[in-house]
């Protein structure tokens, strides 16, 4: 006799990823909810907390195979992310305050150095400490970017913070193609590859976001000033840009600036509106933070010499920023006290981190998880303290409109 429950389920049933994701927004959009009601804390650090918990160190319900089925949210949450910053990326601004253009330049150099000499004093090797020096100098847009919108932040400092944003991330990844050749060489690669393969990478980054830009515009200046056609642009773009250069093997983030920057600066006819991300953009925050939160590396802090030496990396990297900062934030046009704010709204440090320690890695795996030590300890500190620093800063310098 034929069994009568043989449609139903095998007990307890066995739960696809699709529920588990599922799971995750649910859980990521309630915990940012309840930190932003209860405790007036950022609501990306309830997506990262939940994310924690979720994670290896915790309960463990986030796996490999959920990681790559979601992969696309979180390329297509940061490629949307790294435009508007590119965006921002104003060149009439830098030209028109040349003391601005230096204080931009000079944050990002006063990072590398104090994150550099704090790390040889803990005895790194100085090639080691100087890539983690150049990966340290980014700011995480991501976080910056959703502080600011969920504040409606406008002002002196939140716009110089998505411009020092900008400048310390290119910073950041020319700065580590400059190591490349001599991390090629220290692994006995010829001297031709040392060079070729960096120029390959921003070279081909740059053109890359270049044609990019051109096609952006023409398709724009074409289908008018609607902001439903535009943004479904955007996104095509994004997309198209972010599988280029992973089919092409060119780091995604240099490529998504650059276009963000060119479409901003030749745009001589004004044919793009302004970005606005809209429903769909809050869904891919909530996905990029939750999953970033069950990613982060918390083994190294379990050390006591890598959680002294990831606690110096965190204060002089604040430090570096800061001492250029108030150095030349006045004479830059920063006003009275600003210095000190635009240093904290500038602490985070996440995905961008992240990724360059991945792609080295790729490269060379020993070197990478020597990087990786030191670099990924202190962002897991950073995705957790950046956020509150960049909103008590904004919030400090009266440019935040929050919702009522």
């Amino acid at each position: 006799m034929q069994d009568l429950a043989w449609f139903l389920p095998a007990w307890p049933p066995a739960f696809g990823d699709l529920v588990v994701f599922g799971a995750l927004l649910i859980a990521g959009l309630l915990g940012g909810e309840l930190m932003h009601r209860l405790a007036a804390l950022p609501r990306v650090t309830g997506y990262v907390l939940v994310g924690v918990a979720c994670g290896p160190y915790a309960l463990g319900l986030v796996q490999a195979p959920l990681f790559a089925g979601a992969r696309v949210f979180v390329d297509l949450a940061l490629g949307l992310i790294v435009f508007e910053l590119g965006h921002r990326f104003d060149l009439d601004w830098l030209s028109r305050n040349r003391w601005l253009a230096f204080a931009a330049i000079g944050e990002s150099i006063g990072a590398f150095f104090a994150i550099y000499a704090g790390l040889l004093y803990f005895d790194y090797p100085p090639l080691l400490a100087a890539c983690a020096a150049a990966v340290g100098t980014a700011t995480s847009p991501a976080v910056v970017s959703l502080i600011a919108h969920e504040l409606r932040a406008s002002g002196q400092i939140t716009e110089r913070m998505f411009l020092f944003t900008a400048v310390n991330c290119v910073f950041a990844y020319v700065a580590l193609m400059l190591f490349m050749p001599l991390v090629h060489l220290q692994h006995e690669t010829s001297w031709r590859s040392a060079i070729l393969h960096p120029l390959y990478l921003l070279g081909g980054a740059v053109l890359l976001g270049f044609a990019g830009s051109q096609l952006l515009l023409l398709i724009a200046r074409w289908i008018g000033k609607r902001e439903d056609r535009q943004f479904i642009l955007l996104v095509a773009l994004v997309v198209l840009v972010v599988g280029g250069a992973r089919s092409l093997n060119l780091p995604v983030v240099v490529a998504l600036l650059t276009l963000g920057m060119l479409a901003r600066n030749l745009d001589y006819d004004h044919v793009l509106l302004p970005l606005r991300f809209g429903y769909a953009g809050q869904l891919l925050f909530v996905v990029l933070f939750v999953l970033t939160g069950a990613s982060l590396e918390f083994g190294g802090l379990e050390v006591m010499a890598v959680a002294a030496a990831v606690a110096l990396f965190v204060v002089t990297r604040f430090l570096g920023k800061a001492v250029a900062i108030l150095a030349l934030g006045r004479l830059s046009g920063l006003r009275a006290g600003g210095a000190g704010l635009l240093s904290l709204s500038l602490m985070p440090m996440s995905g961008l981190a992240v990724v360059m320690v991945y792609d080295t890695a790729a490269l060379y795996p020993s070197f990478g998880a020597e990087l990786a030590t030191v670099v990924l300890s202190a962002v897991a500190v950073l995705e957790l303290l950046g956020p509150l620093a960049t909103q008590f800063a904004l919030k400090q310098a009266g440019e935040t409109h929050p919702e009522t």
